[in-house]
């Protein structure tokens, strides 16, 4: 058992690694192109970020055990349990960070236009993501239809967060690069081309990180007599999400609300539209109790989080329900 928990931390390790080294490229890739902070959060930051949970269950579904079933199980959970991390447990944490020094009355103020766009397009994508649950696997041609809206919403809204930069930038919000890439340290010279291989970097260690967790995943599931379903909606989302939750909560504490929200709701975007659309053809994308359980209580949470968003900000109050939430999903689904 040991041995397989030591795998687990040891490939965690890199995952984390791996994910400071992309996103480290990702800013300076934003502040040299002079994008907004919108862009660079919602998109760049939060794909980067994303890449670890989003690996999993495509190396799953390629065949990342011998058994198909796992290989379905794991993907299906990495996919609907990374949406649900971020919109609850991550939202808690990040709001955790500052609530020494804001209160439980002060606000938390990030770029309204781009908080909005960004959840109105994940309630859209989840639910109908949500919705092709029902429908039976035999019809596979109604099922390609929901995936193909999901990637093009995807694509519409990469679309509309671009056309909204060049103003935001304009009024201030333009990507600044927190401090010196990471391969300037060793004396590369800052430019576009030093960027990419940094980014490559990142990719490849995110990859054989993303790999070889499936693997332990594996083990652990049958030595402790769980499910792969479950421990992948619970624990695959908790380990890959800590590079959102540890980047969100450096962005808030420094001031930079829009960054560290921007990251997490543009990651639930990503992995509410591009992931459940391979998850429906690939997976069997059923309704089992622990997978709706789920679902509900994300798009609660999103709802919830989009009701907050006014012009003043959100309460810090009001983001700390998000956590309950994620509570309410535990007791559910570990007392079946």
């Amino acid at each position: 058992m040991i041995p397989l928990f030591l795998e687990l931390i040891l490939m965690l390790a890199i995952i984390l690694v791996a994910a400071e080294v992309f996103t480290n490229a990702l800013e300076h890739l934003g502040e040299r192109l002079k994008i907004s902070e919108g862009v660079t959060g919602s998109l760049f930051a939060a794909v980067g970020t994303a890449l670890p949970e989003t690996m999993v269950p495509l190396l799953a579904l390629a065949g990342g055990t011998s058994s198909q079933r796992v290989n379905e199980e794991i993907g299906v959970g990495a996919i609907l349990g990374a949406p649900l991390m971020l919109a609850t447990l991550t939202t808690f944490l990040m709001t955790l960070a500052i609530l020494r020094t804001r209160g439980l009355r002060g606000v938390v103020k990030p770029e309204r236009s781009g908080l909005t766009r960004d959840l109105n397009y994940f309630l859209a994508a989840f639910g109908l993501a949500a919705l092709a649950m029902f429908v039976p696997h035999d019809d596979w041609y109604v099922r390609a239809l929901f995936s193909a809206v999901l990637v093009g919403l995807y694509v519409l809204y990469v679309v509309m967060t671009f056309r909204a930069s060049e103003k935001l930038v304009e009024s201030g919000h333009g990507t600044e690069a927190p401090g010196t890439m990471l391969l300037a340290r060793l004396g590369v010279p800052v430019n576009l081309g030093t960027i990419i291989v940094q980014l490559a970097l990142g990719v490849a260690l995110l990859v054989g990180g993303a790999k070889g967790f499936i693997h332990g995943v594996e083990g652990v599931s049958h030595a402790l007599g769980i499910s792969a379903l479950l421990l992948s909606l619970i624990i695959i989302p908790i380990a890959t999400e800590l590079p959102e939750k540890v980047n969100s909560i450096l962005w808030i504490r420094r001031g930079k609300d829009t960054l560290a929200f921007g990251n997490i709701s543009g990651a639930m975007v990503f992995q509410g539209t591009l992931l459940p659309a391979i998850g429906i053809l690939l997976t069997p994308w059923e309704p089992r109790v622990e997978v709706l359980t789920g679902v509900v209580i994300t798009l609660v949470a999103a709802a919830w989080l989009r009701f907050n968003a006014r012009a003043r900000g959100l309460a810090v109050g009001a983001l700390l329900v998000n956590g309950v939430l994620y509570l309410g999903y535990l007791v559910v689904t570990l007392t079946r």
